[in-house]
């Protein structure tokens, strides 16, 4: 009998975003990118799951919040990461979005820069409610939804017609999808005590993946290469043995 491995990916659906450090002279990039971290996780379980391993990996999303006090009409997105992130550097934001440029061609992402950021509870909501009912596989068309909307196309992060068309994207019925979306307060107590749980658990930061293990667990923080992942996997797969 095979074992089943539940994956832990806390999110938040504005998140990439780089950290450049001055450090002896050089710039040290650090890595915060959700968008990319799923795309090489769904990368290197589609690699796995094609030898057929003897353990079944499901991905479970958690919320998280890197701008809690956002607002739900919100801003300008490239002149918020500037000023939050930068210090108003036209620079270094510069270097963020070449950077991000490529890196989103090698995962089959087009980066663009415009558009608003914006509080997402109401996307993590949508989130954690269809995962509940519809389960993983309708929870990460959805969350790739959203990725590719906020990221690709400029869209605000939680308005109304961007939570509809990631809902009907995951498969859901447009009239049920319209009544939940249409309550803002259903699911929202829980996707809140969710988020503080995930304070209380350490996490400071996104992705924060966790790969339950038969003997152990493994922790990744920050988007890691393919190969990280594929490695982690297998590691996971041997111990279950």
């Amino acid at each position: 009998m095979g074992y089943d491995s539940q994956i832990s990916f806390t999110l938040d659906t504005i998140c990439p975003w780089y950290d450049f450090v001055a450090r002896d002279q050089e710039v040290a990039l650090h890595v915060s990118w959700t968008y990319l971290a799923k795309r090489r996780l769904t990368t290197a379980l589609s690699e796995i799951r094609s030898r057929n391993p003897a353990v079944n990996f499901t991905v479970h999303y958690s919320p998280y919040q890197l701008y809690p006090e956002a607002s739900k009409d919100g801003e300008d997105k490239y002149e918020w990461y500037k000023r939050s992130r930068y210090d108003s550097s036209e620079e270094k934001m510069k270097m963020y979005t070449t950077l991000m440029s490529a890196y989103g061609v090698k995962e089959g992402i087009d980066f663009k820069f415009g558009g608003p950021v914006a509080n997402t509870l109401d996307a993590h909501r949508l989130i954690q409610n269809y995962q509940e009912k519809s389960g993983s596989e309708c929870a990460d068309k959805i969350v790739g939804s959203l990725y590719k909307q906020y990221f690709e196309e400029e869209r605000h992060p939680s308005s109304k017609d961007t939570l509809l068309k990631a809902a009907l994207e995951g498969g859901i019925d447009e009239q049920k999808a319209r009544t939940f979306i249409s309550d803002e307060d259903e699911g929202l107590a829980d996707v809140k005590m969710l988020i503080r749980e995930q304070a209380s658990n350490g996490v400071d930061a996104v992705p924060h993946v966790t790969i339950e293990g038969k003997r152990r667990d493994f922790t990744l923080v920050g988007a890691k290469e393919v190969e990280e992942y594929v490695k982690t996997l297998e590691q996971v797969i041997k111990e279950s043995q």
